[in-house]
């Protein structure tokens, strides 16, 4: 897909479109990189908080008074990191989105015919 809106850009805009299309290309590798990290660290995140219920889980089995707390905190930690992690994470994911969008609005914009008018213009 990269490729094609590449030589669709190049072959009918300026450089000044060829320019910024590179840019947004790269800005969007980028940000799938991010994405690619974020989403390994989130699965990670995941693991944790699980390990920490089941050792909080075991510790209230066994009645242990003393590690218990010290495990609910920890799972609580976890977790709250988890959230921020999931939240960068769909940050990222929106960013990616949008800038997916402005990359087509802007092959769109590069490929209307110009010198139509009203809603011929619209419908294009």
């Amino acid at each position: 897909m990269g490729s094609d809106l590449r030589r669709r850009m190049a072959g009918k805009g300026s450089i000044v479109h060829t320019a910024e299309f590179i840019v947004s290309s790269a800005r969007l590798a980028e940000l799938h990189e991010c994405s690619a990290l974020l989403r390994h660290t989130r699965q990670r995140a995941e693991e944790i908080v699980g390990q920490a219920r089941a050792l909080l889980s075991e510790a209230e089995r066994q009645g242990d008074a003393e590690r218990a707390p010290e495990l609910a905190a920890q799972l609580d930690q976890a977790r709250r990191s988890y959230c921020q992690v999931l939240n960068a994470y769909m940050v990222i994911c929106r960013r990616i989105t949008a800038e997916r969008q402005e990359i087509l609005q802007a092959q769109l914009e590069a490929d209307r015919p110009t010198g139509l008018t009203g809603v011929t213009r619209i419908l294009l």
